[in-house]
């Protein structure tokens, strides 16, 4: 059962009227769309023609997933020292410093979000953004979430499950601001990505994209995030997420700096949206102070992983990886998100298994369990995502009357 603490506490110009090409990003392959405008009533996309792969993207995608694994397999305490037996600093003596940098890759994911989030809007009525992203969110979600329960009922698993009525209320992604017990430890950082999802489609895809509304939605948000830290009040705080906001703001200003690499407002949105998203980061996660902390994490350290995501986004920002174009990096794509929904509990019960019941050594155990869990996300990828995201896409973005 997951508490309700999150570990990361533990991420000028008038609208065109000329016609212009603008890339979209929907999921793994990068499209170009005609599009006569971009104010209000922009048309709605048009069948777009195939284009160059971001499979750069998608693979960096699935790197922040395997940092965050590490992480939970060896770089903290709490549930995972119950699956080894004995805490993972003693596992892995060497290692574990360097796994307690992986929650990091969560504030990566929120940059690639950034970037990918103004992509996917640009051009894209209010329906239909909001049914890409709901149908890319739930669809695995639910399942992992009802699979997760189940398997924590059973009498063989040492680990406790939720009450069925939290569970239920797991389903809505509204067990973090209601104070329910969440199945996922990493539920909250999909209760982040809704948020920006709100904000992004409320000040940016309603009125419609353009490079001065991305620009105003940035610059206000950072300067409203800082304030509602000032001022301490639970509520700003919930909406405007001062601690992640900066990830998210630095990857739209990535993606403005991927549509034209000489804008100097989109490369001064993405300076601060570094500047600030460090600050954070290393005000969360260092713990030199304490002397009881699973792992020393420096705050050079902490700003250089930081760092390393910003200039690994920006690289394929400006086609610097474009002969990064490796086929099995589109399955390694859409293999991320359900091994980000499965690894952490589900992983629990396989380093119990293997390691504590059978024998296995650490690192074989270690290696086995991101495999079993990447198979794992495959087969949800195939049989859930891939047959239930298109019909429940289809299904919300259709007009009502």
């Amino acid at each position: 059962m997951a508490s309700n603490r999150s570990f990361a506490g533990e991420v000028i110009e008038s609208a065109w009227t000329a016609p212009r090409r603008i890339p979209r990003y929907t999921g793994v392959t990068q499209t170009v769309v005609n599009t006569a405008q971009e104010g209000p009533a922009a048309a709605p996309p048009q069948a777009a023609a195939p284009g160059g792969r971001l499979r750069a993207l998608d693979g960096l995608r699935l790197v922040a997933a395997l940092m965050v694994a590490c992480y939970h397999y060896g770089g903290r305490g709490g549930e995972i020292t119950r699956a080894w037996g004995v805490s993972p600093d003693r596992v892995f003596p060497t290692l574990h410093t360097p796994f307690a940098y992986g929650c990091l890759g969560v504030q990566i994911f929120f940059v690639i979000s950034g970037f990918v989030i103004c992509m996917s809007g640009w051009g894209r009525s209010p329906r239909s953004f909001l049914a890409s992203r709901a149908a890319r969110l739930m669809p695995a979600y639910w399942v992992v979430v009802v699979l997760v329960t189940a398997v924590f009922t059973l009498p063989v698993v040492a680990h406790e499950a939720v009450s069925p009525s939290d569970a239920l209320v797991n389903l809505t992604l509204l067990q973090q601001p209601l104070g329910v017990d969440r199945v996922l430890g990493v539920d909250w950082t999909l209760w982040a990505e809704v948020r920006f999802y709100a904000l992004f489609a409320v000040c940016v895809v309603l009125p419609g994209a353009t490079r001065r509304r991305v620009l105003v939605f940035c610059a206000g948000w950072i300067l409203a995030a800082a304030i509602a830290q000032g001022a301490r009040q639970p509520v700003l705080d919930l909406v405007l997420m001062p601690q992640y906001a900066p990830f998210f703001v630095g990857g739209v200003g990535l993606y403005l700096v991927h549509r034209d690499r000489r804008d100097p407002y989109a490369w001064g949105i993405t300076a601060v949206g570094f500047l600030v998203g460090q600050h954070y980061a290393v005000r969360e996660l260092w713990n030199a102070a304490d002397p009881d902390a699973f792992a020393h994490r420096t705050s050079f350290g902490i700003v250089a992983v930081v760092a390393l995501g910003f200039v690994a986004v920006a690289a394929i920002a400006l086609g610097l990886l474009e002969r990064v174009d490796w086929r099995w990096l589109t399955t390694a794509g859409a293999l991320t998100y359900p091994f980000y929904l499965v690894h952490e509990h589900l992983g629990w019960v396989v380093v119990e298994t293997l390691h504590r019941r059978l024998g296995v050594p650490s690192a074989a155990t270690f290696a086995l369990t991101v495999v079993s869990m990447l198979v794992l996300a495959r087969v949800l990828n195939k049989v859930v995502e891939e047959r239930l995201t298109p019909r429940m896409r289809k299904a919300l973005a259709a007009p009502r009357g």
